[in-house]
């Protein structure tokens, strides 16, 4: 198996990370902008026109062009100021008008937050800005635009209440239950996750990648919250919550390396699925107590290599996880490459696996 190299930034780590918010607060604020143009083109004009689909159109490419630096688009008001992915964006003069249209009119519904996958389609904007547009309830106008998205065919974007879009730079106490919820998910997902895969179901990369997402965005913005849930301890859950802790202190060593945000994630998903070939281990050989005979201690030294299956027969995603692959098959392989499994030729280990070892 051929490697994927990956080197650390060192003096140009500050570098990237700077051009990295640039190019997400340059996409952001584009994004913005064509969100309330194609508000107004709706308003004032009927779908067909012409006007009305270009907006859209634009407003589609804008949300392409997020993806490209960001894995998903969570827009979000808090107050006066505005977020893009936890990410504040600036407002000057000539964009006060575009970021105050914005937020009245999802005020109008009582929303505060805007969220969306790359799944997301034209039609499905056109659907979500033109329940916007729409005449909000007097009474429960959140409750109603929310009841009207359930009933139409959008599913790759979400609303989220104005009441619960908080600032957590202010919210310390926000913070940590929002670290005791991400947690909580996560341990579930991987609950899910290794319990399917032992009974032979597919697995739910979807559900997989959202958690991942959800510890890479709690470790850059309340890190020591996150981290401090790993010093709880259940036993009952203690396979799926080591799997959690080793991503979490991955995604926080690679924050301290200067990983960028996709590369978080990609080591996130890795360490989450890092000892997913377990699976395919005996229960009574990975919760004994006492200490392994010579035949179930090799039977654990396979699980590197029956994880690195396990995901290549993820094969029908839309791509191949190739370097979760590596870090389930590397993870204990050693610096020096005394551990398992035994290489047949020298190698130099991927850093990613490195670091969830």
């Amino acid at each position: 198996m051929s490697r994927i190299p990956l080197s650390v930034p060192s003096e140009h780590s500050t570098s990237l990370e700077g051009s990295a918010q640039r190019d997400t607060q340059r996409a952001g604020r584009e994004f913005l902008f064509a969100f309330y143009a194609a508000l107004r083109a709706l308003k004032l004009y009927p779908l067909e026109n012409k006007a009305v689909q270009n907006a859209v159109d634009e407003l589609n490419a804008a949300a392409r062009r997020v993806l490209a630096v960001e894995e998903g688009i969570s827009l979000r008001y808090v107050g006066e100021l505005c977020f893009l992915n936890d990410l504040r964006l600036r407002i000057d003069l000539g964009s006060y008008a575009t970021f105050g249209g914005v937020a009245r009119a999802l005020a109008r519904h009582g929303v505060g937050q805007v969220e969306a996958g790359p799944e997301a389609t034209p039609a499905d904007w056109v659907a979500v800005l033109s329940l916007l547009t729409a005449d909000a309830d007097p009474f429960e106008p959140y409750a109603r635009i929310v009841e009207r998205l359930k009933r139409s065919h959008v599913r790759s974007i979400a609303l989220g209440s104005a009441a619960e879009a908080i600032d957590p730079a202010r919210e310390p106490d926000h913070a940590v239950e929002s670290a005791k919820r991400t947690y909580a998910y996560t341990v579930a997902v991987a609950r899910e996750t290794m319990t399917g895969a032992r009974m032979g179901k597919s697995i739910g990369m979807r559900r997989v990648k959202r958690a991942v997402q959800s510890i890479v965005d709690q470790v850059l913005n309340n890190e020591t919250s996150i981290v401090g849930m790993t010093t709880l301890r259940d036993y009952d859950e203690y396979t799926f919550a080591h799997s959690v802790n080793v991503c979490i202190f991955s995604i926080a060593l690679g924050k301290k390396l200067g990983l960028e945000k996709v590369q978080l994630y990609e080591l996130g998903l890795g360490a989450l699925l890092h000892d997913i070939g377990k699976v395919r281990m005996p229960l009574e050989v990975i919760n004994k107590t006492s200490k392994l005979d010579e035949a179930e201690w090799a039977m654990i030294r396979e699980h590197p290599t029956e994880g690195l299956l396990a995901l290549f027969e993820l094969r029908g995603t839309s791509e191949l996880p190739l370097r979760a692959m590596l870090m389930a098959y590397e993870h204990h392989m050693k610096i020096d490459l005394t551990g398992y499994p035994r290489c047949l030729k020298p190698r130099g280990s991927f850093l990613f696996s490195r670091i969830v070892a």
